[in-house]
């Protein structure tokens, strides 16, 4: 091998540059003085770490090196933050809050449709009474109304366009009386029983005390028959 003048070689050797290193040699030491040389291997990189080595700490002196597992960081959490926890008072009102609103429509839902149809014939009847009652003042002619075998009539009201039909074939009113409707403003007490063939038991009363108009209870009240 040749030398130059100046005692320095052209090109070192492997002998040479590792006699330059310090005494440590060629072991990486993370995060000690003493330098290194190489890219680090696996164990010269895990020599060097804390004692608790390659496990993630969270929250604890000694720091860590990859990315965490669930269980090391679930571990390192603080009870309540990682742990089945219970519900506030607050959550239990709502959830029973909404069981309560869903019970009530359920309910409404599955009400007995015989009722309901019940009550808007009623209703449709006492509507029908006022609107007779109406024309019969402003024509000055006495109306009456009755039942049929096939629904109602409204006698005195020539040409009138109200209907005389039940909405449902099951309606009946067991009086026949004539149900007098005007022109005098003041009338008598008036009342008609409605009721259903599908559900004897179970009848309507469209009323007035022959001055408000009429309305429609769910309980006869004592007053005279109509006249």
């Amino acid at each position: 091998m040749q030398i130059l003048a100046l005692g320095i070689e052209i090109a070192p050797t492997l002998a040479t540059a590792c006699a330059a290193l310090p005494p440590r040699g060629a072991r990486f030491a993370l995060g000690r003085p003493g330098g290194g040389n190489l890219a680090p291997t696996l164990a010269t990189a895990c020599a060097a770490l804390p004692p608790e080595g390659a496990r993630f700490a969270l929250g604890r002196p000694g720091g860590g090196n990859l990315a965490p597992t669930l269980a090391t960081a679930c571990a390192a959490l603080p009870p309540t933050r990682c742990g089945a926890r219970g519900f506030t008072l607050l959550e239990l009102l709502v959830v029973v809050a909404i069981m309560a609103l869903a019970t009530a429509g359920v309910g409404f839902a599955l009400r007995d449709s015989t009722a309901g149809d019940l009550e808007r014939e009623a209703q449709r009847l006492a509507a029908l009474l006022e609107s007779a009652r109406a024309q019969s003042r402003m024509s000055g002619n006495p109306v009456r109304w009755h039942s049929t075998s096939t629904g109602f009539a409204f006698e005195g009201l020539p040409g009138s366009t109200l209907p005389d039909r039940w909405l449902y074939t099951d309606t009946r009113t067991p009086s026949t009386d004539l149900v007098n409707l005007g022109p005098e403003p003041i009338l008598g007490a008036q009342r008609i029983q409605v009721t259903s063939t599908a559900h004897p038991d179970r009848s309507l009363t469209v009323l007035t005390d022959g001055v408000r108009p009429f309305s429609v209870v769910a309980v006869l009240p004592d007053t005279p028959p109509a006249r």
